[in-house]
């Protein structure tokens, strides 16, 4: 059974699951498919081809599916998915995909995106990510499990964050960050592994030694670049861990990876 507030408005082609809650002054458009036990405060607005799974919760003032920012959209039919159990704070906004992008913005489970925060259209975001207050993240960017953004944060459009890696507070990303990594500072650079994060996340004292022997020798070796990750990439060929960032380094994305201040 549904639970509706007198003052809300949810357009009769809306798709409600049992147990959404939807409470004062929101809005559902048409094409709006809420999950079991998605919950809308008040003052939330959903529109669009807009999917939101089930139990996640929205608080007041998210406008969430409204058209892309992005000045190439001519109304095409794109789609906006949001999986299962998110935490949507206030005032967040979220678009949907573009004909140049795909078509689809998506959002996967367990993740957090707090006050203010903005995932830009054609953009995708993995599982058990946190978003703190007025993280920005633009357009066409990929986002892999288990990522934390401080703060004011801005990823640039098309870029790329690998798993397990934390961006600092007030950082400006221009470019790839390498999973478990650490990066901090307007431009951001990389300072190193996130370790807190593993160490949080149950990584053992074996799988972090590894990591930071590999990035040692991909970030502080001799000879290019290219030829570190290679030889990384063979001395820990049975480290999955290890080849988590040999792999996206070496992933054809047109751009860099965020480097030590240093280099």
């Amino acid at each position: 059974m549904t639970d509706i507030h007198p003052t809300a408005i949810v357009d009769a082609k809306a798709q409600l699951a049992a147990g959404v809650k939807i409470g004062p002054l929101c809005v559902v458009g048409p094409h709006v498919v809420l999950g079991e036990g998605v919950v809308l405060h008040s003052h939330v607005v959903i529109e669009g081809r807009t999917t939101i799974g089930a139990r996640t919760q929205i608080y007041p003032f998210a406008s969430i599916g409204h058209a892309p920012q992005d000045l190439k959209f001519k109304g095409e039919p794109s789609t906006l998915e949001i999986g299962e159990d998110n935490l949507i704070r206030e005032s967040v906004t979220m678009n949907p995909g573009t004909e140049g992008g795909g078509m689809v913005t998506r959002v996967g489970n367990r993740c957090a995106f707090l006050a203010g925060s903005h995932v830009g259209h054609d953009s995708i975001v993995g599982n058990n990510v946190v978003f703190s207050n007025n993280v920005m993240l633009a357009g066409h960017c990929h986002v892999d499990d288990f990522v934390i953004f401080g703060g004011g944060a801005a990823l640039q459009q098309f870029g790329r964050v690998g798993k397990h890696a934390f961006i600092g507070g007030m950082s400006g990303v221009e470019s790839d960050v390498i999973p478990f990594g650490l990066v901090i500072g307007n431009r951001a650079h990389l300072v190193g592994l996130n370790l807190v994060g593993l160490r949080r996340r149950g990584f053992s004292r074996e799988q972090i030694n590894a990591l930071r022997e590999a990035y040692d020798m991909i970030f502080k070796g001799e000879g290019a670049l290219r030829d570190r990750v290679a030889a990384t990439g063979e001395k820990f060929a049975e480290q999955a861990d290890v080849m988590e960032i040999v792999n996206f380094i070496q992933h054809e994305s047109g751009r860099a990876v965020v480097m030590p201040g240093d280099a």
